[in-house]
C-alpha cells in the first residue's frame, strides 16, 4: 500500500504545563525532527525575542526566510540550521502574523511555541489549522493539570503528546540552533511519530 504525504505539513502547538521548563527547546527539537536538507521547518515563538541568524543555515531554511520576508515584511525571521525561526508578539496581531506565516510555509512542518497563559487564546484562533499539541510537563507534579487540559485539547486537535522530562542541555542548545539531528538524544520516537507522522 502506498502512503502519500499530505499537501500541507503538520502544525503543532508546544506549551508548558504549570511551571515546567524546556517547552521552547522542545518546540525547536520538534521543528528539527521535521526538517531535512531539502525541507525547512518553521518555528514560531509567540512572545519570543527576535531571532538571530546563525553562521550555518541550510539552503531550504534560507529560501523559507526569503519567502516569509517577501510575504510578511514586518516579520522578525531568521534561518538557523535547518529551521526558520519567527518571533511574533503575544497579542491578536501576533497570532494573525503567526497564522499568515504558517500559510506561507505550509509545505513543511510548522511548530508554534506559546507560554501556558496563551494556550487557550491561541487555540481559539488557530485550532482549525493545528494538527497536534505537545505539552511539556513535569510528572507526577503536573498530573492533575494534564488531566484537566488533555481532554479539552483532544476535542480540538487530532493528537496530544506529553514530554515528561526536559531535554538534555546539549540537545536543547543544538535544537535552538536548528542543528539537532532527528535520531539524536532529542525527542522520544513515540512523540515524533505521533506529531510528525510523515516526517
Amino acid at each position: 500500500m502506498k502512503v502519500t504525504t499530505p499537501a500541507s505539513g503538520p502544525a503543532v502547538l508546544v506549551a508548558p504545563v504549570g511551571a515546567a521548563e524546556g517547552a521552547r527547546a522542545a518546540a525547536a527539537a520538534l521543528a528539527c525532527a521535521g526538517a531535512d536538507v531539502d525541507r525547512a521547518a518553521l518555528l514560531i515563538d509567540v512572545g519570543g525575542r527576535s531571532p538571530r541568524p546563525t553562521l550555518l543555515a541550510s539552503a531550504a531554511a534560507q529560501r523559507l526566510e526569503e519567502r516569509l520576508v517577501a510575504h510578511l515584511p514586518e516579520a522578525r525571521v531568521a534561518a538557523r540550521g535547518h529551521v526558520c525561526h519567527l518571533a511574533v508578539a503575544a497579542d491578536p496581531d501576533g497570532f494573525d502574523l503567526a497564522l499568515a506565516a504558517a500559510t506561507v510555509s505550509r509545505e513543511g512542518p510548522r511548530v508554534v511555541h506559546v507560554d501556558a497563559a496563551r494556550v487557550e487564546p491561541f487555540l481559539d484562533v488557530a485550532a482549525d489549522v493545528l494538527s497536534g499539541v505537545l505539552l511539556r510537563a513535569d510528572l507526577p507534579r503536573d498530573r492533575a493539570l494534564l488531566a484537566l487540559a488533555v481532554p479539552g485539547m483532544l476535542a480540538r486537535v487530532a493528537a496530544v503528546a506529553v514530554l515528561k522530562h526536559r531535554l538534555a542541555w546539549v540537545a536543547e542548545r543544538r535544537a535552538l540552533f536548528g542543528s539537532l539531528p532527528p535520531n539524536s538524544a532529542g525527542l522520544p520516537d513515540r512523540i515524533r511519530r505521533k506529531l510528525l507522522p510523515y516526517y
